[in-house]
């Protein structure tokens, strides 16, 4: 396949998670939330959009490893040999499913030699996919109707900032960097949300900035970062270097930040 038909695929197999998830959200009663050991919540959405994203993938691009968030994971031995593979969160935002907000994603990337180069990050809830290709740019997918992403600029004299925050883990280091940023944006906005939907705000040119000064794993950034970049975005470590992935031991991102506007000095807000 090419990498245009593995966005396709991936496309149409997250949707199809994506409806799963909706069988169990929309039934009566409390959901049933079990807890893993990291802490992390675990529900039967979750699991049913692993066990069929798993299935699709491994059945119609068997050539490709597979490495979800439900999956048993590997020692990085045997991950660190990959040069291309899939990397998946089934249900991306658990605890934003479980208050039933909407604010939660399926998320399936492809990763080759460190990089996301391709991503498709579904909306259960509202329909809504975004979707992005290494060089062929990034949509925006709602109700047959594509529209094209394009991360916007910082202008001269600028003074108005969009800030996207997580909804459920807030780090007090943002106060510190909030403070920093109004000083040349005194009308900044903070917009509070909820999984990898705050990167592809990002991406879609509706925020500027999502610092994320807390733990995140790898399969939680991965499809939206691939989004983002083909939006003309960035996403960044602490020295803003390009966040990469699969080359460590561990699956936890460093602290990171989703960039609009990748040319602009940024850096001097975080020091």
């Amino acid at each position: 396949m090419t990498d245009q038909q593995l966005l396709a695929l991936a496309g149409e197999i997250a949707r199809a998670a994506g409806q799963e998830i909706l069988t169990v959200y929309n039934k009566t009663g409390n959901i049933d939330v079990t807890v893993k050991d990291d802490n992390s919540p675990l529900t039967e959405a979750d699991r049913r959009a692993h066990e069929l994203i798993v299935a699709r993938l491994a059945a119609e691009a068997p050539a490709m490893p597979i490495l979800s968030e439900e999956s048993e994971q590997l020692d990085y031995a045997e991950r660190s040999g990959w040069s291309r593979y899939w990397l998946v969160d089934p249900l991306d935002g658990t605890k934003e499913f479980i208050k039933r907000n909407g604010e939660f994603t399926v998320n399936i990337a492809l990763i080759e030699a460190g990089q996301p180069v391709l991503g498709v990050v579904h909306v259960p809830v509202t329909g809504v996919t975004y979707s992005g290709l290494r060089g062929s740019g990034a949509t925006r997918h709602e109700a047959g109707v594509a529209t094209p992403l394009q991360c916007r600029r910082i202008q001269p004299g600028q003074t108005a900032l969009k800030v996207v925050a997580s909804r459920s883990h807030r780090a007090p280091e943002l106060d510190g960097l909030l403070e920093r940023l109004r000083e040349t944006f005194p009308d900044l906005e903070l917009v509070s949300m909820g999984s990898s939907l705050k990167i592809c705000l990002v991406a879609a040119g509706e925020a500027d900035l999502y610092p994320r000064l807390g733990p995140t794993c790898e399969w939680d950034t991965a499809a939206a970062h691939a989004v983002l970049l083909a939006a003309g975005g960035s996403l960044v470590n602490p020295q803003f270097d390009e966040l990469r992935y699969n080359s460590k031991p561990e699956l936890l991102n460093p602290h990171f930040t989703a960039i609009a506007d990748a040319g602009y000095d940024w850096q001097r807000f975080f020091s």
